[in-house]
């Protein structure tokens, strides 16, 4: 049941949510969080109800779009190969020491627009690199990690443009609070009821292990095969504690590894990628034997080729995700520039690494070990959108026959 709350008391729950559904806080245990300075208030407030608890410590990274757009204008090129060695260390010292990180992501969609590629990709570059170990421990739940969205002016703008500017902050909050749960009266037991379908959708795949999936829509042709004692999972994961935590709010995904080189066939996006502070639309990527081979894009053709050349990892799939088109997001006729959003309204796959959780045994397998596997290993991962109410997905058995697991858009279990 939805009820009538005050911004404030919204807000409230959307913090509490965050701190204990989210990242689940342990006693005594830290928290990173990162965000803009657009949203402060809200890290002050989710700082707060972390201490009261148990939260040893909290650590507050902040960011700001103009500081961030400053430097791309003006500062020397070469020095987008940096990135600085304190900042690793605090990530991955606090990593090791059992710290929880929330991310809290307002970001402009046209940040970068007109910056030079080579500065934008530089920095890619530079900073998986650098972090590389640290996302290491993430795709491998070493430790607990959530992503959730708040709206700054810039983002609230794209979203709402048709809106008066003094109404676009409020619309957006409002699509975040719907889109996790926020509006309903107990928001906590809606989410953990929730984690329970998907979970129950991610126990009905992992029965079947499916040979491969083919999917089939306007402009998609794709078979994507999957590796041996490959793992569906979705909803709330486990760290190495035995602590559950939802890495993304909102989410409405069940997800697994493909086989990096089993992958063939054509797919078209259905939705626009913000990467990069760039906006990617209306793509086509070919695939053969895994490795893309193809790429065309109406819009942003050079970062999109570019985000592919980050290494060559970034040339094979890491993730594939199912979503139904009858999702609360995708209800919502909303296009959210965002894809902690957007991927929660399509199917998606992703470019790039892959979670080593999701193969039997990945947790604890070396990088060699998961490339036996044939999970892909990159210094990126970036989802895009591909579903659409016209795509229908079979899963394939190891005796050939066809399962269906989706029809027009939507479940077919």
């Amino acid at each position: 049941m939805s009820l009538l709350l005050s911004f404030n008391t919204k807000l409230l729950k959307y913090a509490e949510l965050a701190v204990k559904v989210g990242v689940n806080i342990q006693k005594d245990q830290y928290l990173y969080i990162s965000c803009s300075t657009d949203n402060l208030k809200l890290a002050q407030i989710i700082t707060k109800i972390a201490y009261e608890n148990g939260a040893k410590q909290v650590f507050v990274d902040l960011s700001d779009d103009e500081l961030v757009r400053a430097r791309y204008e003006g500062a020397p090129k070469d020095s987008f190969d940096f990135f600085p060695p304190w900042k690793v260390q605090e990530r991955e010292w606090l990593a090791e020491n059992g710290a929880a990180f929330l991310s809290i992501s307002s970001q402009n969609p046209d940040l970068l627009k007109d910056i030079e590629r080579d500065r934008i990709m530089a920095f890619q570059k530079a900073s998986g690199q650098a972090l590389a170990n640290y996302y290491h421990m993430l795709q491998s739940d070493k430790f607990s990690w959530s992503v959730i969205a708040a709206p700054s002016k810039a983002w609230a703008a794209k979203v709402f443009p048709d809106l008066p500017e003094d109404q676009q902050m409020d619309a957006l909050w409002e699509a975040i609070f719907a889109a996790t749960r926020i509006d309903l009266e107990h928001s906590v037991e809606a989410w953990l009821a929730h984690d329970k379908e998907l979970h129950d959708k991610a126990d009905y795949l992992n029965s079947k292990q499916y040979k491969s999936l083919h999917y089939t829509a306007p402009g998609t042709d794709l078979t994507i095969e999957l590796p041996a004692h490959h793992i569906w999972t979705g909803g709330s994961s486990a760290n190495v504690q035995g602590q559950t935590f939802m890495a993304n709010m909102p989410t409405e995904e069940i997800f697994t590894a493909p086989l990096k080189t089993g992958v063939n066939g054509f797919v078209s996006s259905t939705k626009p990628l913000s990467y990069g502070g760039n906006i990617i639309d209306n793509f086509i990527l070919t695939f053969k034997d895994g490795r893309i081979i193809e790429v065309k894009a109406e819009e942003g053709q050079e970062i999109l080729a570019s985000l592919i050349e980050t290494d060559e990892g970034a040339h094979y799939l890491g993730e594939i995700a199912l979503v139904p088109h009858q999702s609360p997001i995708s209800q919502s006729n909303l296009l959210f520039y965002n894809t902690l959003f957007d991927e929660n309204a399509s199917n998606h796959l992703a470019i790039g690494s892959a979670y080593a959780f999701c193969i039997e045994g990945g947790k604890e397998m070396t990088s060699d070990e998961l490339a036996a596997h044939g999970i892909n290993q990159s210094l990126t991962h970036v989802d895009f959108m591909i579903g659409s109410n016209k795509m229908n997905i079979d899963g394939i058995t190891h005796d050939n026959q066809k399962d269906p697991i989706f029809r027009d858009g939507n479940w077919a279990f």
